[in-house]
């Protein structure tokens, strides 16, 4: 087991309002002090989304990339970015990472919802390589679409069918997986189930 923190939505580091950036600043420094004070190394993540585009994305990531840099350094040292299912893509991720060397955690669901037309293995590779050893292992966090709900919106429980390819599409990768279903524990333990079919 892993132990990773993600901050809730109101957590924005490009926001064009500096009090928010503050706010987000001081939210984030609590998280790795409390890592900190757990005593856990540096592969212990604080996982957040980009941000808004407020009408101006390059801007926005321009934005963010300084922002970051002004960050204290027990936030730095375990902060990461996710691609999200609306605004920035994995591609979007690489141009943030290629200027401040962020790792970045490939959601698989978000993913399928907004790419620039690469293969989950291209954009699995892709995101591994801006992982260093002291980062730990790659962070992909997995989950579904609800069926008949609102485009981005996660399943209750773990998909058989489209778990296993997944698996079998990233196949010769090394990365930690975090389940964000609705059931929790149980779609965890079906997942470690379908692994172990998988590689038996």
């Amino acid at each position: 087991m892993r132990v990773s923190m993600h901050p809730g939505q109101f957590i924005i580091i490009n926001s064009p309002d500096k009090e928010i950036f503050q706010r987000s600043a001081k939210e984030l420094l609590y998280h790795a002090e409390v890592l900190d004070l757990l005593e856990i190394d540096d592969t212990a993540k604080i996982q957040i989304h980009v941000g808004g585009a407020y009408g101006n994305k390059g801007q926005s990531i321009r934005r963010f990339i300084q922002r970051y840099k002004h960050l204290d350094s027990k936030i730095k040292k375990r902060l990461v970015i996710e691609n999200d299912e609306r605004l920035f893509n994995i591609e979007d991720c690489l141009r943030i990472h290629k200027e401040i060397k962020i790792p970045i955690v490939f959601d698989v669901f978000h993913f399928q919802c907004n790419n620039s037309g690469q293969s989950i293995r291209e954009a699995v590779s892709q995101v591994c390589s801006t992982w260093s050893e002291k980062d730990g292992l790659p962070i992909v966090d997995y989950s579904n679409q609800e069926k008949g709900k609102r485009i981005g919106t996660h399943a209750k429980t773990i998909r058989k069918g489209d778990f296993k390819r997944f698996i079998k599409e990233t196949e010769g990768f090394q990365f930690d997986i975090m389940c964000e279903i609705k059931d929790k524990e149980k779609s965890a333990l079906r997942a470690l189930k379908l692994i172990n079919q998988i590689i038996s």
